[in-house]
């Protein structure tokens, strides 16, 4: 049976400075019943500061990440960063964590890649220990140790200043990869799906969940209240093939140009869904400097696979595989009159 979904506004990377007529599109999000709103990081902005900027004018909106870099930040600081949201917000953050990738967290942060399955599950230990105000917290995994054991000799175990508001502050994992999402199944309260197609779940994505609802810890927050968060592109036009060529740029830097070839976790995604030779074919373009081929190479039908895209009858018709899927919240970008039909659609 088709279930209800929420709606969260994902207001992006910054692309220069501020996302134009952000403040009025949060907004009318509260106006509409949106659930959620959400900030990114890259190698620009940072997601923290804007959130408690733009969350300050809110009154009910969840305030979520998609992602803290986790790189960018030892776990103590990210763990400081949350609760401190959270006892200013009332309790409505979100912790939307992600490793990014090998150029960002190596060339930007100067921070080892390797492993990251590893460091993620020491990074969220971590960050509940703190939470949890159980005594002076200790880490002494393969990434992260607490004390630093080769320093001044002066180092002793810390128990956070503060008493955090909530000490099961939820944590969202951004994860595509099959062991990422299982990880994150394993060990979070919320998957951030990123180039999420419904159509494909029992084949590519319900495995992973399975294996880690199966290894999930009964004290946590159940399966059935895991969230899924899926960024959906939204555009609502008579003209299919004109709303898939405005979404090719955005698709051909995904799966063509970032990282490098052989190494894009986000290619990964349209390769597991079947299109392996475009993709191939699509790097080579886009990596050469032929970004207009390589879009043109995306084959319309992985575009509707992954958005929402053509007339309001179409969209209404495509949201039911969203609402049978396991996602739970769907996340759009867009101006105020783009989240009102968004709203219409998917809350009406």
């Amino acid at each position: 049976m088709a279930g209800d979904l929420k709606l969260g506004l994902n207001t992006g990377y910054w692309a220069g400075g501020p996302p134009p007529g952000v403040t009025e599109s949060i907004a009318e999000a509260e106006r509409l019943g949106f659930d959620s709103i959400w900030t990114a990081e890259a190698y620009g902005s940072d997601c923290l500061t804007p959130l408690a900027w733009w969350g300050a004018q809110t009154e009910r909106l969840k305030l979520g990440t998609a992602i803290v870099q986790m790189s960018a930040r030892q776990p103590a600081a990210t763990a400081m960063a949350a609760m401190t949201m959270d006892l200013l917000s009332g309790g409505r953050f979100i912790l939307g964590l992600g490793v990014s990738g090998p150029q960002v967290v190596e060339g930007w942060y100067g921070m080892p890649f390797a492993k990251p399955l590893a460091r993620t599950r020491e990074y969220i230990g971590i960050l509940r220990d703190i939470w949890a105000r159980e005594g002076p917290v200790t880490a002494d995994g393969d990434h992260y140790k607490l004390p630093l054991p080769d320093g001044t000799g002066l180092a002793k175990p810390l128990k956070s200043s503060i008493h955090p508001l909530r000490n099961d502050i939820p944590v969202y994992l951004g994860a595509e990869g099959p062991k990422n999402i299982a990880l994150c199944a394993e060990l979070c309260d919320g998957w951030l799906a990123m180039l999420f197609s419904p159509s494909v779940y029992d084949e590519i994505y319900r495995p992973s969940i399975e294996e880690g609802f199966g290894k999930r810890d009964p004290a946590r927050r159940s399966s059935e209240e895991f969230e899924v968060c899926a960024t959906v592109p939204m555009i609502v036009t008579d003209d299919v093939e004109g709303a898939a060529d405005a979404l090719r740029p955005f698709y051909a830097l995904y799966f063509g140009g970032m990282g490098a070839k052989g190494t894009n976790f986000h290619a990964n995604v349209p390769i597991r869904m079947g299109y392996e030779q475009e993709v191939a074919e699509i790097q080579v373009l886009y990596l050469s400097g032929k970004k207009d081929e390589a879009g043109a190479k995306i084959p319309t039908k992985l575009i509707e696979e992954l958005s929402l895209i053509g007339p309001v009858e179409k969209i209404r018709d495509d949201l039911e595989k969203w609402r049978e899927s396991i996602v739970t919240t769907l996340l759009v970008s867009g101006d105020a009159a783009t989240l009102r039909t968004a709203a219409e659609l998917v809350l009406a």
